[in-house]
Order: structure tokens, then sequence, then C-alpha cells
């Protein structure tokens, strides 16, 4: 960079001289070219301590300088070609840096031409086509010589070997260039010399003088003065009507006296042969083989064709021969099936005998050939009947039904002729059933159950109901509405409605499970068709029960100011019972099951309340000195989630004697002429039903001791009976097989049920009890009033016992006897 920089700054600045030296090409490495220091006048020995410098542009250093003399010689040879090329004059530019102080000089060099280059040919050999015939002086360019060698060392002249037919001539282009042309002096014949072989000579003008030759070679190309001849104007043919492509039909030759294109022959159809002809038959335009080309379509047995042969040459000439192909008769012609008309759609209802179609069949072939009959497949409700000549129509023969069968249907039409073998074709009419409105809506569900929480929103969907039809179009297009009814004397749409297109229903209202808990309504789905057909479903709709109620305390009652009043005498024993909590609960299933809680009493270990009966009693005996009061709080819960509940407060007095007890004036009784009235009713009610179930007792009584007088059985048959009229062993075994049946670890105990009388009985007698699960006591006595006394102790045999009950109560406080006749030895327990 710095040299870059000083080879400015000299140009810029000092520009002392400049020398020009001129040296030939190829001079040897070492040859001296001049004195640097004398041509420019620089004093030879200061040329190093100047530190001088050589820049060129030049890829190569092709100078070098003698350092102490400035003597300038041959560093690298030059070849001018490579470094000029084509330029006409091959300059070399140097500059010479000197420092201390800075001068720069030019130098130029001149590198001279030699002839050391021989003029060549683009290519090794030359070919010209000549016609026979040319007159004399027609011509012919001939290739220019390239000579790297700039001026008289390049191509200056051009000769050719002598011949009689062609010579020499030189020509100037506008720029000044030459090049040379054959010229022919002597028409040609082909037939006595088809080459000429000529040698052109390029020489150049250097001293000495190079050339080079290069090969000419003239062909004469013959006149095409010969037309191709058949071997016969007139060829013959036979072939099948049904010959498939590519079957040779004939091969036909001609010749052609000249040679060469003149002499090669093409083979075609003649322009007059008819397109159809031509698109049937297909001949070789090298070999002249005609072929079948695809279907012989011919209405005619004899066919003729005009072919021609045609040489190559520049003016062909040509020559036609005649073919006749003769078309022997066979049946390749099937039966050609045309729909001339269709009505498609078709409705499913159309009746038997409709036209469908009307079909044309028509087969090419004469006679026998073209006889056609045609069918149609058996399982189809259509049949084929003959019209006018040649043409059928496709009429209905059957039931259409759209959806039970099919939407649509392919019919295949197949017509066959009588020829041997005999062709066919066929044809599929698509024919389409158009769907009428015969169906109505069905639905996915025969019925449909809804369950819906009560206090629902209002709005709230309940279900989806959904009906298809297998119509199409408007006659599928269902809409859902509510027939009108009454539902608790509201109508329907009160309750719920439905929408129309989807078939959604909601509740109208928010539905309360204590006030209704079910109800139907009758859904009817309709389609668009005309006229509309319609189908109706019941939706069962269940309100599901919530813990939307607090359990409601019937007794005993309290108010907000008072509690309520219970009395115990001083003398209760353990387990006495102080009262019982009777309460309900407005909702159902597990949501109304009570569970009684003791939370808040004034002596937290005298009593305690039974979680599932609400029974309060005493868990020990009252002391002497115990408060006469104590007060309770019960609360009532029901298992609903979350669980709701009420309580009640309870004030339990304890006094020495009932009948001694004052009144409390803040109890709510009623005056006395009130409960004077509820006595005589209590009276009233409890004399009718002792009447009613005594009444009964003897109705009993006397059917079965009539039925047990007709059989004469003993009183061991029945279910109860006079101990001391059965035998000791049969009593036994009756208890035997009483216990047998019982659940494992319950017993019957003979004195569970005690039949007392004063005479002996002659009779059996058979009674139904039942005891509640509350009842104090486990025993149950009654009295023989009409039958002879003396007889006492247990008479009776329990034959059915059914165990029901809540939590903590025992399996033997519930007996039920039933009066169904069972054997002697059977007793059944449930």
């Amino acid at each position: 960079m710095r040299v870059y920089l000083m080879v400015f700054c000299l140009i810029c600045c000092t520009a002392n001289g400049q020398v020009v030296y001129s040296i030939a090409e190829e001079t040897e490495r070492g040859a001296p070219v001049g004195n640097v220091a004398k041509d420019l006048g620089i004093d030879a020995a200061t040329l190093s301590a100047r530190k001088f410098r050589m820049i060129t542009g030049s890829s190569k250093q092709y100078f070098n300088i003698n350092a102490s003399t400035g003597a300038l010689s041959v560093n690298e040879p030059i070849d001018r070609e490579q470094l000029c090329e084509l330029k006409s004059a091959c300059l070399l530019n140097y500059e010479l840096v000197l420092e201390n102080p800075l001068e720069l000089y030019r130098m130029e060099f001149k590198v001279l031409d030699i002839n050391d280059n021989s003029p060549s040919f683009p290519l090794s050999e030359y070919h010209i086509n000549v016609p026979e015939f040319l007159s004399p002086g027609a011509r012919f360019t001939l290739p220019n010589a390239q000579d790297l060698d700039e001026g008289t060392n390049g191509v200056q002249n051009y000769t050719l070997s002598p011949d009689e037919h062609f010579h020499l001539e030189m020509q100037t282009r506008g720029d000044g260039s030459k090049y040379p042309e054959l010229v022919l002096k002597k028409a040609l014949d082909r037939e006595q010399q088809a080459t000429h072989k000529l040698v052109l000579t390029a020489k150049d003008g250097g001293d000495p003088p190079k050339s080079s030759d290069v090969p000419v070679i003239v062909t004469v190309l013959d006149t095409n003065d010969n037309a191709p001849e058949f071997e016969h104007s007139v060829y013959r043919a036979s072939i099948l009507e049904n010959s498939p492509s590519g079957t040779l039909v004939v091969q036909v030759r001609a010749t052609d006296l000249d040679e060469g294109p003149n002499g090669e022959i093409r083979y075609s159809f003649s322009n007059t042969t008819s397109a159809d002809l031509q698109r049937m038959f297909l001949i070789h335009p090298h070999t002249g083989e005609v072929t079948v080309n695809g279907v012989l379509a011919v209405q005619r047995p004899l066919l003729e064709i005009l072919i021609e042969a045609r040489d190559n040459g520049a003016f062909g000439m040509s020559s036609t021969a005649k073919l006749l192909v003769e078309i022997t008769d066979v049946n390749n012609h099937g039966p050609e099936i045309t729909i001339t008309s269709l009505s498609s759609p078709i409705p499913e209802d159309a009746a038997p005998g409709t036209v469908i179609a009307l079909l044309s069949i028509l087969d090419k072939d004469p006679g026998e050939n073209g006889k056609v009959t045609c069918q149609i497949p058996d399982n189809l409700p259509f049949q084929l009947k003959p019209s006018l000549a040649n043409y059928y129509s496709l009429v209905t023969s059957g039931l259409l039904d759209r959806e039970l069968i099919t939407a649509a249907y392919n019919i295949t039409v197949t017509a066959t002729d009588s020829g041997s073998p005999p062709l066919s074709s066929q044809k599929v009419i698509h024919v389409e059933i158009s769907d009428i409105n015969d169906n109505p809506p069905r639905f996915e569900e025969p019925v449909y159950s809804v369950y819906i929480p009560e206090n629902n929103p209002l709005g709230a969907l309940l279900c989806t109901i959904k009906a298809t039809d297998p119509d199409v179009a408007e006659n599928a297009y269902v809409s859902y509405s509510l027939l009108a009814g009454e539902i608790e004397g509201l109508p329907v749409a009160s309750y719920v409605s439905i929408k129309s297109d989807s078939g959604n229903m909601y509740a109208v209202r928010s539905f309360d499970y204590e006030t209704l808990r079910e109800f139907q309504v009758v859904v009817q789905a309709q389609d668009a068709g005309i006229p509309p057909l319609s189908s109706t479903v019941t939706v069962y709709i269940y309100v599901v029960d919530e813990n939307d109620h607090a359990p409601q305390i019937l007794y005993p009652t309290s108010t907000n100011t008072s509690a309520a009043l219970e009395m115990i005498p001083r003398s209760a024993y353990a387990g006495y019972l102080v009262t019982k909590i009777i309460a309900i609960d407005g909702d159902s299933g597990q949501n109304a099951w009570l569970f009684f809680h003791l939370v808040q009493t004034s002596d937290p270990g005298l009593f305690r309340v039974e979680l599932h009966t609400g029974e309060i009693r005493t868990t020990r005996k009252l002391g002497e000195d115990s408060t006469p009061t104590f007060n309770l709080t019960v609360e009532v819960r029901d298992n609903g989630e979350p669980p709701m509940s009420s309580s009640v407060a309870i004030t339990v007095a304890v006094v020495d004697r009932v009948s001694r007890i004052i009144p409390d004036t803040r109890r709510h009784f009623k005056s006395p002429s009130n409960y004077s009235e509820i006595t005589l009713y209590l009276i009233i009610a409890l004399s009718a039903i002792s009447f009613v179930f005594l009444f009964t007792i003897i109705g009993l009584t006397v059917i079965k001791c009539y039925r047990y007088s007709l059989y004469g059985e003993s009183c061991c048959a029945g279910f109860c009976g006079v101990r001391e009229r059965c035998p000791a062993e049969l009593y036994k075994q009756a208890n035997n097989n009483i216990d047998a049946r019982l659940p494992h670890g319950l017993k019957v105990q003979p004195h569970f049920i005690e039949v007392r009388g004063n005479g002996s009985l002659t009779k059996t007698y058979c009674y139904k009890a039942c005891l509640t699960a509350g009842s104090g006591s486990d025993t149950f006595m009654f009295y023989n009033t009409c039958g002879p006394t003396g007889t006492t102790g247990p008479s009776a045999v329990m034959t059915e016992r059914h165990l029901t009950g809540q939590s903590g109560q025992s399996a033997q406080n519930l007996i039920i006897l039933k009066n169904d006749s069972i054997t002697p030895n059977e007793v059944r327990l449930h």
C-alpha cells in the first residue's frame, strides 16, 4: 500500500520523463533490452540507495534492472499471442519509482511479433454438396484459415489443387478482409463422377513462409428424374369384418431407379381415398403393409382404396395403385340401446303399469344377426313391454316403497341378438323414487321418564324428545308440540313447554315434591307433509324430593315463652317412659328419616332419648332429694343433605302422686266444655271400634270351627287350640316346628301368648293380633268368654311371626298371628 501511495504522489507531483523500448517476442531470459539509468539520465550508483521499484499491472515480471549498472534485461520470455491475443499492438507499461527524492518514470515496452504460428483451419475436412443440374459459374464459399501472428506474418493467400470442374477466386468483404470462393467452371455429371476431392492451401507472409492444407470433398447430388413403379396396378384382398386391429390386409411394393433420397419410397393413401377408409386401415410408410386400424365399420362388402408411392427427392415424384378389399360379414355388431324418454323420479305410490322409459334397440347386422330380444332382471318391480318396431316400454309392475325397499333402482337392460355366437349389450337406467308422506314420525323411546329435583329454576331443561321420519325433505321435517290436557286442574302448558324444532322440553314453573310428585304429558311429533302425519309419546315426569322441610314436632309442643310440661312420679324407676316426641317431615325417603337427640338437660345423666323412636326415658331411679323440675331440650334432625332440624323445650316436673299434680296454667288446656266434648267423641269411637273387632273375632271363630268340624281334625291341626286336648308330644312337636323355622338365635316362648278360660274348650279358635314396637310389655293376653271354664295355661300355637322395627328394638316386641290354615306339622315363619 505504501508503494502505491508513493506512485500516486509521483504521478500527481513529478514526472521527469518516459522511455520506450521494443523487444521481439520469445526473447530468451537474460537478453539485454537497454540501460535505464543511461536512457533516463540517472546516476546508476544511486539506484540502490534510492530504493528503486518497478511497478506493472501484469501478473508476471517480464523485465529486471541491475541495481549497480542500471542495465535492463529479459526476466521472463514473452508470448505475444498469449499476452495480447489478436491485438494489433502489444504494449507493456511499467513505472520506475525512486525515493529520496521521490521520482516517477514511465517505461513502455512494445512487443514485436515474429512468425511463430502457422495458418490453421477450424475443421479437419470440409464437405460441399453440389447438385448435378447446376450450371457453370456457381459459387461456393470456402472456409477461412486463422493465423495468430499479425501483419505480414498472418495469412496472405490461398491455393487450390488443380481440377477441370472447379477453380479458386479471392473475394473482399466490406471491412477489407479477403476470403476464398470455389467456382464451378464445368457442368457435373453424377453418373460419370459422383465425388471430387480437392485440397485448399493457406500461406502466411513470414520469412520463411508457413502454410496449412485442408481437404475439400465435393459430392455431386443426384437429380430426381425417375418416378416409383408398383409391381401391380391393382391389388386384391379379402378380410373378415371382425378382424382385430393390426391384421395384415396386403403388402404393396414399388421400385425407383434413382439413388439416395430420390430412390427412397414412402407409401400412403391417396388424397382421393375417403376419410372413413383412411381411419379403418393403416399403411406402413416404408414397408407398404396395409393393416386393419380399429373396427371395420362398413356397410358395403367391397372397398376401393388408392395407394400412392412417392420418392424423397427435392421434387418428389409419385405413382398410384388400386387396392380392392372384400369384407366378409360376421356378427360383429352388438345391439345398441338408446333411451329416448325417461321419467325420473317417480312417486313411490305410482300405480302398476306406469310408463317410466321408452327404449330404442338397434342392431346394424342384417338378417338373423340383427334380430334382438330385450330383458331386465326378474327381481325388480318393473317389466319391459314391446312397443313399436325396435321399441320397448319400461313400466312398473309392483309396489314401490322408498323407505322399506329402496330410494333408487339401477335397472340393467340387456339386449341380445340372434347371431352365432350371439352378441349382447347392456344399459343401466337409474330410476329414483320420489317420496310421499306415508310415514309418521317415530320416537326413539316408547315412553320417556324424566326425573327433576324439586325447586328447579324456571326454564330448566327437562329432556330432549327425539323423533325421526324416514321420509325426506318437508315430509321428514318434524315439529313437536304438547297435547292439551290438565294437571291438578291447570293446563299442561302452565307446567312444561317444548321447543317445536328441537324437541327440548323445559319447566315452566318450579315444582314442589310435597305438592306434586309426578305427572305425565303427551308430546306430539308432526311432520310437514301434505297431509301431515303425527304420532304421540307419553312423558312421565317425576319430581325428586329435596330436603327443603324441617321436621315438624307434633307432640309435645312448646312456644317461645313457655316449655312443654311433662310429669313423672318421684318413685319412677330406671327406664321410666317420661314422654314420646312425635314429629313428622314433609319430605320423603332418607330426607324424612328422623333422629332424636338430647341436646340440653339440667341433669345430663338422668334422661336419655331413643335415637329413632323419640322416647324419653329415665336412666336411673330418682332420688328423694332430687330437684322438683328438670329442663330438657330435644332436637329432631332429618337425614337430608344438608340436614334440617327442629327442637322442643320440655320441663319435667317431679311429683309425689300424679293425681295431686296441679295443672300448670302455662299449658294451653282447653275449656271444660271442650274437654267434655272430646271425651264424648273418644268414648263413641272406642265403642265402635270394639264392636267391629268383637264382630270380626266371632265371625272368624265360627268360620274356623266350621271348617274343623267338616274335616274332623284335632285341635293340634289349627293355629291355636286347647292344650289339655292335645297330646304332650304333639304340643312339643308343634313348638319344635316353629323353632326350626325361626331365624338363628330366636326361640318361641310359650308364655308370649296365654289363653285362659274356666272350662274345657270343644272347638279350635284362631286369632290375629299385632303388637306395636313401642309396646311396653312383651306379653299379650286375651280370654275365652264363650267356652267352658276350667282350662288354663298357654293354649295358642304361633304360626307366623313378622320381625320388623327400628334400631334398638327387640325382635320379640312385634308378633303377628294369622288365621291361615296349615298342616299339623307345618309352621310358616317370615
